[in-house]
């Protein structure tokens, strides 16, 4: 697969363009109403002094990383706000390559493309470990690929696309890999508020100078059109503390800042939202995933059923998860989903789904009666 151009958008164009309705259920856009909270910052923020507009501290506004600090156990210093996730990311593995020996990046397969796509634009050597038949990633197996030109393994936890959820035993060996290789364990953690097995333990728990740990607010307060995400690097000074030195450059010098009323509307929906809204969306996508995976078993497909996030990858009797069958699914169908064969080879007959829109019910119906 050629990770060098975005995938998502040929089929979101390819449906796009049409001649019917159909159900996007290739994004990751939430659906539902962000917090009141965040709603009321940013009308608030619509009044402020004029000094409020000008730019914001590079390394973001210190209220929103006391807040992330205390949620997360850290010292304040050790979190950069960033251009949602991807950022974060971005930073995370260009820093890695800078600062370890190789130049080799691990990356699960099957693989959410924008790593892969990010790999290949900063010139790293890519290598791709495959999950096991229960969609997870074998620690054992990392440590087989790692060698001495690792310099980033990157896990995904709660995981898109196979909603493979990582427990504390898991990030811990993750994260003793890394350190066993001198390389770094890039932990992305952007689902963590939908883990419907209770399984989620995120890689700062293993308490490593080999660990940075991303997130946003993206998927958690369905705003991703704020781009506000952060990653938490470890201690300055420590052993790796050039990681986090170096990120705060490479950011001011690529964004200079980030949004001063998105990181404000966000603080304020941290404090103000109450932990019924996060437990709502995580019931609404249970129910979704529920109905789906039902209908999914009627029309004959195999699938997975995820224990956090929301995808859903399903394999249907002889009809691979190639591009031309994903556009012959918006034509016949009216259902609009990612080929498998985006997210790499071990899942490439396999066709991934997003729960994000109040029309699963309707797009399963579609495919059980397109499959019938």
């Amino acid at each position: 697969m050629d990770y060098t151009e975005p995938q998502f958008f040929r089929v979101m164009q390819y449906a796009a363009r049409a001649d019917r309705d159909v159900v996007d259920m290739v994004s990751g856009n939430p659906d539902w109403d962000p917090p009141e909270g965040l709603r009321d910052g940013l009308r608030d923020y619509a009044e402020a002094p004029a000094d409020d507009y000008q730019y914001p501290p590079s390394v973001g506004l210190t209220p929103l990383r006391d807040e992330i600090a205390a949620r997360r156990g850290v010292d304040r210093n050790r979190v950069l706000i960033t251009n949602g996730a991807g950022e974060a990311n971005h930073l995370a593995m260009t820093g890695g390559l800078h600062h370890f020996d190789g130049n080799e990046i691990l990356l699960t397969d099957p693989v959410y493309p924008y790593y892969a796509g990010r790999a290949n634009f900063v010139g790293a050597d890519i290598s791709f470990v495959p999950v096991d038949e229960r969609n997870r990633l074998r620690p054992a197996d990392v440590r087989a690929a790692a060698s001495e030109e690792t310099a980033v393994i990157v896990v995904n936890s709660p995981n898109n696309p196979t909603g493979a959820v990582y427990d504390a035993d898991a990030m811990a060996a993750f994260a003793a890999i890394a350190e066993e290789y001198d390389a770094l364990l890039l932990s992305d953690e952007v689902y963590d508020h939908f883990d419907y097995a209770g399984r989620f333990s995120s890689a700062l728990h293993a308490d490593s100078d080999h660990v940075v740990a991303t997130n946003s607010f993206s998927k958690t307060m369905a705003i991703t059109g704020l781009r506000v995400g952060y990653a938490i690097f470890p201690p300055e000074d420590g052993p790796t503390g050039e990681l986090l030195e170096r990120a705060r450059t490479q950011h001011m010098l690529t964004n200079v800042t980030g949004s001063r009323p998105a990181q404000y509307a966000v603080l304020r929906a941290l404090k103000t939202t109450s932990p019924d809204y996060y437990a709502d969306c995580r019931r609404r996508l249970e129910e979704r995933v529920d109905d789906f995976c039902a209908a999914l078993a009627e029309a004959g497909a195999e699938y997975n059923r995820p224990d956090g996030g929301f995808y859903v990858m399903a394999r249907f009797p002889d009809f691979p998860g190639s591009f031309e069958n994903v556009y012959e699914l918006v034509d016949e169908a009216g259902v609009a989903g990612m080929p498998g064969e985006a997210f790499g080879e071990s899942r490439r007959d396999w066709i991934r789904f997003a729960l994000v829109t109040p029309r699963v019910d309707e797009a399963a119906e579609r495919l059980a009666n397109y499959f019938e």
